[in-house]
């Protein structure tokens, strides 16, 4: 154990889902402090037919296990980040990655915003405290907050945050309305 630490350290648990192609990768990776495990593979002519690339069509890897990423908050805690994959075939492997998360992150691409269903409806079913982060990509259509959580349905305890997933600070602001919405290490 690192001397540094003190005998309290805590780690939260942080699950982020949403569609294929929604940026769960890249925001992990942009909000890391170290190098992420990555599962990213090649997308083959074999999953042509499975995984749709319709408004995301220079796409060419996909998660297939989980993507890691750790940050540091101080000596005593630290969050421990967990990408899961976001393609129907993968949603077994929810359950498991879900198991003892403060809550989680739904990423949204308002190109594609039927993809984040799947993941809104799981953590609504576990009462799994979540946000949804739109992922705000270039040259796609801007929606405000209120109206992507009406399309989606969203309770009004639900927050939505607006997001570049490739920037650091946009993705530490999701982090911090994930925190504060889950009410933090209890």
């Amino acid at each position: 154990m690192d001397s540094t630490r003190s005998e309290a350290f805590l780690a939260l648990k942080i699950l982020v889902a949403g569609g294929f192609g929604a940026g769960k990768t890249t925001l992990i990776g942009a909000v890391s402090e170290i190098r992420p495990l990555s599962t990213e593979e090649n997308l083959t002519e074999a999953g042509r037919p499975v995984d749709s690339l319709d408004g995301v069509v220079h796409k060419t890897t996909t998660t297939v296990a989980l993507d890691f990423g750790r940050i540091t908050i101080d000596n005593d805690l630290a969050l421990y980040l967990f990408g899961a994959p976001g393609q129907d075939r993968f949603l077994f492997l929810w359950d498991e990655l879900a198991q003892g998360a403060l809550g989680a992150v739904v990423l949204a691409d308002t190109r594609r915003l039927e993809q984040c269903f799947p993941a809104v409806d799981f953590f609504e079913r576990r009462r799994l405290p979540f946000v949804v982060a739109v992922n705000c990509f270039d040259g796609a259509r801007d929606y405000s907050a209120k109206e992507v959580a009406k399309a989606l349905d969203l309770s009004p305890e639900t927050p939505v945050v607006l997001c570049d997933a490739r920037e650091r600070e946009s993705g530490k602001e999701v982090l911090i309305a994930l925190v504060t919405l889950a009410g933090g290490p209890r």
